[in-house]
């Protein structure tokens, strides 16, 4: 389906038009109307240093990019960036930025490369193509992609005529979590989350780190609750920032949480703390779930948690007093344990109890969306060629979605069943630092006939890549149109704020170039990608040039952030309510009611592994960041104080981190604090780059992935689990 021109029309007739949030105001930032003979420009734009996507405005002068700020008119800055948005700077002028197509001479991992043109180099990725195509099928060609390229390489693909799609951020990161709402409230919820934090009471995060993670707008709306007096409870192993915000720190024993959420769950009933006429009118499977959780009891969980149960009681009793201006963050990187789906589904069923979804201070509902979906495929009117084989990428795991389960696609790639898998294309992820047992993900590229890199930066994945193709920075390139979709919908537009800067070109182009050479020129129908964005603008009854000049513009009337008692609510699910206990799982032969499952603790003398993220950086992609660099260069192991008294080390000690299987850390600092378990070592992710390439990040501090030699898949979503390793410490 094409953007419905006639409905979106509508909305702006009804409204006087399209309205843009502090025009005046914006309109002074930009500077508009000023003439930029040696004065500074200022151009708005959309951040790309993490998935948040805030709104920049570049302020420019004599060409080159001297200040980034906050755009004040975008949900998800509103004037303010965070200290990797600030980074986008360092990212543009980083002197160890890709500024070449280079086609591998070495062997792969060595990272010899010899310089190429952009025809050398993507007629051999085409020829390769066309060769498996014609010995295997498309469908051995696999993607692995992240980020806003992912929409022109998703096209390529899928007119290539492979399904075998796969996306860190689905299977190793948020996937549980979306399909654990979709099963009980019909939606997921939402990218970034619907979380109404600025009106909630309480907010209760579950090894969610509001302030590490950075997440601009969630930061904002954190603190002004945190202003106004709102309760929080922290349920985490280690005092996090926002624990240290918190009345609450309930330091968990890792793997227990679903013991807690079903203790709480317990208490809500029994006690009759659940909203009662809520539950009645919009919920269904209440008496099955009331009996299902008679068993975990306060008392049971203490003995799961290390939780005492005066304090489980407690909080329990602080949310049901509170409701239902509560909030259960249902949190982002939720790859824990196997049964990750059904923790995320305990969440949303105490949600429900407490009647806090559609509600202020609980999770807000989806905006009003007068737009139809209009992707690459609908622009070129083609339709995608059908897959001759079965997808690999889904596994099987019945509600896994496109996004994919990548070590699937490695499996496959090892084994070659049920078909051989022969080239990938990596775009915008770093696939070795992203993906646990980095032994197999190595061992499958040695089995590939073709690996394609396409990157701004020379990270770990790159020295295995036959070709590299470098990838203009945000700040160089249009993308497509953002339709964000927090309280309001709204458009936004990334745009070039100086020119590329080598011998770099835009995912847009590189994708379009590459489906020519594929024989998919149908697929691309456009010159250049202004043509794309303005036709897309005229079916959308958009002023391009004043997108241009905006940087954001708001549909007015789409806000629908709360049930009221004059609207009819029916939920996406089979029976049209939000559902407790869930048919679809116990038809797929799954408990349809969470149930705990007991986990591996950590044998003698070893820690579980647990990680996490710092504000300064983006996983690994911002350690090599000059700017950012300079503020965090390694990370720290955090180890209890008492434990490391025990094993005479201090604080500032350099360790090794041994895991279960043997393997080894490079040599990381040793951080001595009360403020983590004795049962665990906690490592930030992102780095110990063992790319040369990479001159600032390279082995510095640890790399927590190395460490993730095992995982549990969860049999429901195919999410994968990576929290199930242990490490031991020797002095290095």
């Amino acid at each position: 389906m094409k953007w419905s021109r006639r409905d979106f029309l509508k909305v702006v007739a009804g409204s006087g038009g399209i309205g843009v949030i502090g025009a005046t105001q914006v309109d002074r930032l930009l500077g508009l109307g000023r003439k930029p003979e040696g004065k500074p420009i200022y151009v708005p734009t959309v951040c790309e240093m993490c998935f948040w996507r805030c709104g920049v405005i570049a302020k420019v002068v004599d060409g080159k990019v001297v200040k980034l700020d906050g755009h004040p008119a975008h949900p998800q800055s509103r004037g303010k960036l965070c200290a990797r948005g600030h980074g986008g700077i360092g990212l543009l002028y980083d002197p160890d930025r890709l500024k070449h197509p280079l086609i591998r001479v070495g062997q792969r991992g060595e990272g010899k490369f010899k310089k190429a043109s952009w025809d050398e180099a993507l007629n051999y990725v085409a020829e390769k193509m066309l060769k498996i195509k014609e010995t295997y099928g498309p469908e051995s060609v696999a993607l692995f992609t992240h980020g806003t390229i992912s929409t022109y390489f998703i096209h390529l693909l899928w007119a290539y005529g492979s399904p075998n799609l796969g996306m860190p951020s689905y299977a190793l990161c948020r996937g549980a979590r979306d399909i654990a709402f979709k099963l009980t409230f019909g939606a997921p919820v939402g990218n970034p989350e619907r979380a109404d934090l600025k009106n909630s009471k309480v907010i209760v995060l579950m090894g969610f780190h509001i302030g590490e993670n950075a997440h601009n707008s969630m930061c904002q709306e954190f603190a002004e609750a945190v202003g106004k007096g709102a309760t929080v409870i922290v349920v985490d192993p280690r005092f996090s920032t926002a624990a240290s915000k918190a009345k609450y720190w309930l330091p968990i024993k890792p793997a227990t949480d679903l013991a807690l959420l079903l203790a709480w769950i317990n208490v809500i009933i029994t006690e009759g703390l659940y909203d009662k006429e809520y539950v009645a009118k919009y919920t269904e499977g209440f008496d099955k779930l009331a009996e299902a959780v008679k068993e975990y009891t306060p008392q049971w969980a203490e003995k799961e948690t290390d939780i005492p149960v005066s304090l489980i009681i407690e909080t329990a009793r602080i949310m049901g007093k509170n409701k239902p201006s509560v909030l259960i963050h249902p949190g982002r990187h939720t790859a824990w344990y196997g049964d990750n789906t059904q923790r995320v589904r305990a969440i949303a069923i105490l949600t429900a109890l407490l009647g806090a979804y559609g509600r202020p201070g609980g999770i807000y509902l989806p905006p009003k969306n007068p737009l139809s979906e209009y992707g690459f495929g609908d622009f070129c009117g083609v339709p995608y060629p059908e897959h001759q084989k079965p997808e690999i990428n889904k596994g099987p795991y019945p509600f896994t979605e496109e996004e994919g389960v990548i070590p699937e696609i490695i499996k496959a790639t090892l084994t070659e069943k049920p078909y051989p898998i022969k080239g990938w294309l990596i775009t915008g992820t770093n696939l070795i630092k992203s993906t646990p047992n980095q032994r197999d993900t190595i061992e499958a590229i040695k089995k590939l006939d073709l690996v394609v890199a396409v990157d701004m930066m020379p990270f770990d994945h790159v020295l295995y890549a036959d070709v590299v193709l470098p990838e203009c920075t945000y700040l160089e390139r249009y993308d497509d149109i953002f339709v964000v979709k927090e309280r309001s919908i709204g458009l936004a537009l990334r745009q070039p704020v100086v020119n590329p800067m080598y011998d770099t070109k835009p995912g847009w182009w590189i994708a379009k170039e590459l489906g020519v050479r594929l024989g998919l020129k149908e697929y691309f129908p456009y010159n250049d990608f202004e043509d794309f964005l303005k036709a897309k603008c005229e079916a959308l009854g958009l002023n391009f040039e004043e997108l241009k000049q905006k940087g954001y513009i708001e549909i007015p009337g789409t806000a629908n952030p709360y049930i009221n008692e004059s609207s009819e609510v029916k939920f996406k699910t089979p029976s049209g309510k939000i559902e407790l206990y869930s048919k679809q799982l116990e038809e797929a032969g799954f408990p349809p009611i969470p149930t705990y499952t007991k986990h591996e603790q950590p044998p003698k003398g070893y820690f579980r592994l647990i990680y996490g993220r710092v504000p300064v950086h983006t996983f690994s992609r911002t350690t090599n960041n000059p700017s950012l660099w300079e503020l965090m260069k390694e990370n720290a192991a955090w180890l209890n104080a008492k434990v490391a008294k025990k094993l005479g080390l201090k604080n500032g000690d350099y360790v090794v981190l041994v895991n279960q299987d043997g393997v080894k850390s490079n040599k990381v600092k040793l951080k001595v604090t009360e403020r983590i378990r004795p049962d665990c070592v906690y490592v930030p992710h992102g780095f110990g780059s063992f790319s040369p390439m990479l001159k600032r990040a390279y082995l510095n501090g640890a790399d927590d992935q190395q460490l993730i030699t095992r995982y549990a898949v969860d049999p429901i979503s195919g999410s994968v689990g990576m929290r199930i390793n242990f490490v031991k410490i020797e002095k290095a």
